[in-house]
């Protein structure tokens, strides 16, 4: 079913101390639903998430729990983040973790590739560094402290003290990629999405690069750079190259061939390392850019952004538990413009959950099925003459297709899902004008046949569409409908068009899809 296309989505490799919350969750589902919208319509999809498992941050925090770091990391990801992935119901095609052998030997390879092609230098180096970053800081993120920290520089991210480290540490030339990247960004102006973060990374660059630091020798929790063992590689540098790692850089190249360059979607926090630092590296090994960075914003709750210091965090398992995860999905998918900050609240969501998808979406695919069953013995019924109005439905859904589609390629799944809400709202509206129930009394058999047949199709046009949004709630409504066989096997570029139901199909019984929830 591939068009031979490639399309190769990653998300952000995460950090596993970080216990995951719904901004993780976000990010993921996005990716998620972008990749098996692909995936659906036949593009050579591939889609990769991971945990970035090294650095100074996560050795201090093995050494608090007294254990190495490495099985710090094994217990995190085992216990966290592997059951984010199926809490979500996500897709994911691989999972890289950066302690990987696979990982570790390849970025040795790239590094020195770099190093080969004369773009690494020795040098020293004396600057404030913030661990909880893992960044040595721009002056513009190093602020006075206050209260405790009174006198001291401190994260303008965190509010910690910077600690002032003197090493000799080996450069990466960025500072000679500037016009080069200037260049990539005028000539693909969608390389950065939205425009927002591309302005921002255009003036970043104007302003001028300094070489980058890319080694550390204070501790050893990392990959050893090839031709000093003294040092380890930046954890940023090595994070990085999990995107080119997972899909066989330096060992296999017909698989790299294959799925390279990739769509990187990430939060805006670190955009510049995407968008600047990443193709810049690219640039020096000889190797394609990536298609494109999307950043998204940032969930807030109550106004500010979530972080584990701020106690903000929600876990994903606290909406799941109780709305399921279609409307976790579905929700933060809809509610939020892709690319701008959101904000979460649960009065929003349960207002949405009970509009939209219980009352909207759920109760169209009841009241469709109870009235087939009840009207026609639970045999769809063929449809006679169309009139202008059932026309119009056959057009709406036909748009709502192609419009769905549109928005998926710009990245943005909020507006992919209001095209295929005029669905649901066309259906409830022509089912309202019909009355399959008057029409029931006065024997209007082939009207009415028209009718359900209309509201039918509708619905598995709708299931179609809807289902890398919602994959469990479709699959339901697709067998409902008397379609055996996998629901994620339809194409979704057809999905639009008019009579793939097959009158004479028996619908099965559906219990509601979403059920009210007890405030």
């Amino acid at each position: 079913m591939s068009t031979g296309q490639s399309f190769y989505i990653t998300t952000p490799i995460y950090y596993p101390s970080d216990l995951p919350h719904i901004g993780h969750g976000y990010t993921t589902v996005a990716v998620d639903a972008l990749a098996r919208w692909h995936r659906q319509s036949g593009d050579d999809t591939w889609m990769l998430t991971g945990t970035d498992e090294h650095g100074q941050k996560m050795l201090r925090a093995a050494a608090a729990n007294g254990v190495t770091p490495q099985e710090w990391v094994d217990k995190l990801v085992t216990e966290s983040w592997f059951p984010l992935l199926e809490t979500l119901e996500v897709r994911n095609d691989d999972f890289i973790r950066t302690t990987q052998p696979r990982h570790e030997e390849r970025v040795q390879q790239f590094v020195q590739t770099l190093y080969d092609r004369g773009y690494i230098y020795a040098g020293e180096y004396e600057a404030l560094y913030c661990v909880g970053c893992e960044e040595f800081k721009p002056e513009a993120e190093i602020v006075d402290g206050t209260g405790a920290f009174e006198g001291l520089k401190v994260c303008a991210i965190h509010s910690k003290p910077l600690e002032l480290l003197q090493e000799k540490n080996y450069f990466f030339k960025l500072s000679e990629f500037g016009d080069r990247l200037l260049e990539l960004y005028k000539n693909e102006p969608d390389f950065v999405r939205p425009e927002s973060a591309r302005n921002e990374v255009v003036s970043f660059v104007r302003s001028g690069l300094k070489d980058l630091s890319i080694s550390r020798s204070a501790f050893d929790w990392g990959i050893t750079v090839p031709w000093d063992p003294s040092h380890v590689i930046y954890v940023w540098v090595d994070a990085l190259l999990n995107y080119a790692t997972a899909v066989g850089y330096g060992t296999d190249p017909a698989q790299f061939e294959r799925r390279w360059p990739a769509y990187h979607v990430v939060g805006k926090d670190i955009l510049r390392f995407h968008a600047v630092i990443w193709p810049a590296m690219l640039m020096a090994a000889g190797l394609d850019v990536p298609r494109g960075v999307f950043a998204h914003g940032w969930l807030l709750v109550g106004g500010e952004k979530m972080s584990k210091s701020k106690l903000t965090g929600i876990a994903p398992t606290e909406i799941t538990d109780v709305f399921g995860s279609d409307a976790y999905r579905f929700y933060f998918l809809s509610a939020i413009a892709f690319g701008q900050d959101g904000s979460f609240s649960w009065e929003d969501l349960s207002a949405r959950y009970q509009a939209e998808l219980a009352n909207g979406f759920g109760n169209l695919a009841s009241r469709t099925t109870a009235m087939i069953e009840k009207y026609f013995e639970g045999v769809v019924p063929p449809a006679s003459a169309y009139t202008d109005g059932d026309l119009r439905v056959q057009q709406i859904v036909t748009d709502a297709a192609a419009n769905a589609d549109a928005a998926m390629e710009r990245f943005r799944p909020d507006e992919a899902i209001a095209g295929i809400w005029t669905i649901v709202d066309a259906l409830n509206g022509y089912i309202t004008d019909n009355e399959p129930w008057a029409l029931a009394k006065a024997g209007e058999r082939e009207r009415l046949g028209t009718v359900l047949y209309t509201a039918a199709e509708g619905l598995r046009a709708l299931a179609v569409l809807l289902s890398p949004f919602m994959p469990e709630a479709t699959q339901k409504l697709w067998e409902a409908l008397g379609h055996s066989g996998r629901l994620q096997d339809q194409p979704l570029r057809e999905a639009g068009a008019w009579g793939v139901l097959r009158p004479g199909t028996s619908v099965n019984g559906l219990a509601p899809l979403f059920p009210r929830i007890e405030q």
